[in-house]
């Protein structure tokens, strides 16, 4: 077996390269509340910070369903793709638009109703907070269509090798927000109504410049109402709402917890929450952009039964992401008072001490949340129900409301951070204990952690992985591939061909792929026996590289060119290839 090194290099490579688009575009939904919560707490006043907080469940059940359909769409695409089933990736992208819109919509009309006839008592019974309240939902429904449909795109972006678009989105939606802030609270004094109505035209202009890709005919995938398969729309919503669970209980959560400030705190301890969580949500963008690369990379190793691959994501995520979260969190502690400085300037302040401790607390429940929410992702594509709806009831309600409502009284305003410390503690007790039940003894592996069922892809002994990085490596594929076929008692003529299908691949990626920049590169090769049927699987990182294309390239004056392709077509019983997050995976059988 290789070593997590060796084995995982190219996906962490991949997964690292990924993550900074991830995140910033997971970061564009907290620029929102940064932005807002800046000039509320600098030009409009603390009772518009607090209308800022109330506004944060609506924020949070919107983006439940955001997390649903993108969630869903997005690990039903990867089984697909792993199975290179374009059509149905076809079908689940116009479904997934189709749906998100028909989920705006009916928010839009909703909320829009309850600012305009002052039926928010569900959010405060406060006379002074309940009018900004009610002006800011106003503003805000205007960005919502905009704000569902913009965040199913990036995912769609990211299988399509088109990161740019959602970072040039990322970065004119910043500036233009920041732009109508000054325009409308700071000149035109528009106060809580002007905040939101900068961040809703931004958000539009954040979803235009994603959807003219597809406009433009620039993707393979197109919206196409003909030939939906409309069972694909079911699917999304199944597999989606588990992970969305947990942000419709935090929606919930948050109503429970703005009302226990408001009755043990007051609106100040609102505020101050509203202030901490608002600036924090940017850096938690860092575990969503982390989740973001990992779901689409489990979802694809589900699909195609891919076992080694699946558990090196997990390990990728305990070995590089949660330490990667630890010094951000120790780095948000360190600065707790400068940024506590950005909304409130006045250290005797009741909100402005609230608020340090904000950011001196929250922090630590963040490399707890990356496993988590890995967790919560893996179980929603390998069908582990129980755990997932287990973990979203935890995270999302009963540890946080319970937690706080248990200690508000002895702690005040610390009980609201300390409860989130607490959960994220609980919820990883929970995905230990489950997989000790499970397993009945404590897991030794990553494996075991993830209980992974022994039927899942198939055992050691009926598959070899071969990393090749140069062109002396070549030379020992053919061998290699030779002796496994021999182990598993294939016949001589099914185990030549595959050897000489690996060799001439391996060969012709080193010689084309590998020269084509200065990076470093390497080869990933799998021979798996299943079924009576050798499948060869190649996955290398070179630019893309379609052999379908190269193979009808001919040159009258070089019959040979092109041959070893071309021969690989005529052995292989079905060649299948794809470029996925900027992977070219070609899969043969034989």
């Amino acid at each position: 077996m290789k070593s997590f090194n060796e084995d995982a290099r190219v996906i962490s490579k991949l997964m690292l390269r990924l993550l900074p688009i991830q995140v910033l575009l997971a970061a564009v939904g907290a620029v929102n509340g940064i932005v807002s919560s800046y000039f509320a707490g600098n030009y409009v006043g603390v009772d518009a910070m607090g209308a800022i907080g109330l506004y944060g469940p609506i924020n949070l059940l919107v983006g439940a369903c955001c997390t649903m359909l993108s969630g869903g769409a997005t690990i039903l695409c990867g089984r697909y793709l792993g199975r290179n089933d374009q059509d149905r990736v076809q079908s689940v992208f116009s479904l997934n638009l189709l749906i998100s819109l028909l989920f705006a919509g009916l928010f839009t009309v909703l909320f829009l109703l309850m600012g305009l006839l002052d039926r928010t008592a569900v959010f405060t019974r406060d006379e002074a907070v309940r009018p900004l309240f009610n002006r800011y939902l106003i503003g805000q429904v205007i960005g919502i269509i905009p704000f569902v449909l913009g965040n199913q795109l990036p995912a769609y972006l990211t299988m399509e090798n088109m990161d740019r678009r959602s970072i040039t989105a990322s970065l004119v939606y910043i500036g233009v927000n920041v732009v109508l802030n000054i325009l409308f609270v700071q000149l035109l004094h528009l106060q809580v109504f002007g905040l939101a109505l900068a961040s809703s035209l931004g958000l539009w202009v954040f979803f235009g410049v994603q959807a003219q890709a597809f406009l433009s005919g620039k993707t393979s995938l197109r919206l196409r109402l003909k030939r939906l398969m409309w069972q694909d729309g079911r699917e999304i919503l199944r597999i989606g709402l588990p992970g969305a669970a947990s942000t419709g209980f935090q929606s919930l959560r948050g109503i429970i917890v703005n009302h226990l400030l408001e009755v043990f705190v007051g609106s100040v301890g609102i505020s101050a929450f509203a202030a901490s969580d608002n600036l924090l949500r940017f850096f938690w963008a860092v575990p969503a952009g982390m989740l973001a690369v990992s779901r689409l990379m489990i979802s694809l190793s589900v699909g195609e039964e891919d076992r080694e691959t699946l558990t090196d994501v997990m390990r990728i995520m305990f070995r590089r992401f949660v330490p990667m979260m630890c010094l951000i969190s120790a780095g948000i502690i360190l600065c707790a008072k400068p940024l506590t400085g950005i909304f409130f300037r006045d250290p005797s302040e009741p909100v402005y001490r609230m608020t340090v401790w904000g950011f001196r607390i929250l922090p630590l429940c963040m490399p707890l949340s990356v496993i988590c929410m890995h967790f919560v992702c893996y179980g929603q594509t390998s069908g582990k129900q129980g755990l997932v709806h287990l973990l979203s009831l935890l995270d999302g309600i009963l540890c946080v409301a319970g937690f706080s409502a248990l200690l508000i009284r002895r702690l005040g305003m610390n009980s609201v951070y300390i409860a989130n410390v607490l959960n994220g503690i609980v919820c990883v007790a929970v995905i230990l204990g489950y997989s000790c039940l499970k397993m009945k003894h404590f897991p030794a592996d990553m494996e075991q952690l993830m209980v992974i069922p022994d039927d899942f892809g198939v055992p050691p002994e009926a598959r070899i992985d071969i990393s090749v990085q140069n062109m002396d490596e070549v030379l020992t594929v053919s061998r290699r591939v030779t002796e496994f076929c021999r182990r598993r008692g294939i016949d001589g003529r099914r185990t030549y061909l595959a050897s000489l299908c690996m060799e001439e691949m391996a060969g012709n990626i080193v010689e084309h792929g590998f020269t084509k920049d200065r990076r470093r590169h390497s080869i990933d090769i799998r021979v798996v026996h299943k079924d009576e049927d050798i499948i060869l699987r190649i996955r290398d990182d070179c630019k893309p590289f379609n052999p379908q294309e190269r193979k009808a390239l001919t040159d009258p004056k070089d019959r040979l060119k092109n041959a070893g392709i071309r021969i690989v077509y005529q052995i292989a019983r079905s060649v299948e290839y794809q470029n996925i997050l900027g992977l070219n995976m070609l899969t043969l059988k034989i």
